[in-house]
């Protein structure tokens, strides 16, 4: 799991006015990309605030998502939260186990690189497209592989 902090921004924060439907449409089109090279799922998660750590946070919306219900174990969340400036992203088990350490590395500087710059859904889909790449690796698409969940953006 890895955590960033690198909202540079000064505009109003809520989650409501974060991203655009049509944003939120292209950030939908871009896991569905990602997903087409991987048995693995992406989801993307966004609220305004929590009181928890934002990496137990990630944990906790991974688990009410059911995201822990894939066959391989290989679910992966991006938790975005708006006010608090903050994002994590957490896999699953069954990727934990076949993967180095610094496995989501590469997935938080692409998001980071462009949160800093205010570009938010490109900083989304930039991630998500990383982590396809990331997972298709250790889980490649098998042509009995079914979309297990939901692709679109979830929001706390």
């Amino acid at each position: 799991m890895k955590t960033g902090n690198p909202f540079g921004y000064n505009r109003t924060s809520r989650v409501e006015v974060f991203l655009t439907a049509h944003e939120e449409q292209e950030i939908v089109a871009a896991i569905l990309e990602a997903e087409k090279n991987t048995s693995g799922e992406i989801r993307v998660h966004i609220e305004a605030h929590t009181r928890s750590a934002h990496d137990e946070r990630a944990k906790e919306v991974f688990h009410l998502l059911k995201m822990d219900n894939t066959k391989e174990e290989n679910g992966v969340l991006i938790y975005i939260a708006v006010n608090d400036k903050k994002f994590s992203i957490y896999g699953d088990r069954g990727i934990d186990k076949v993967v180095p350490d610094d496995f989501w590395e590469s997935t938080k500087d692409a998001i980071q690189e462009q949160f800093v710059k205010g570009n938010f859904k490109k900083g989304i889909i930039d991630g998500i497209l990383r982590a396809g790449e990331e997972l298709n690796s250790h889980f490649p698409w098998h042509p009995t592989d079914t979309n297990e969940l939901s692709d679109e953006i979830s929001k706390g």
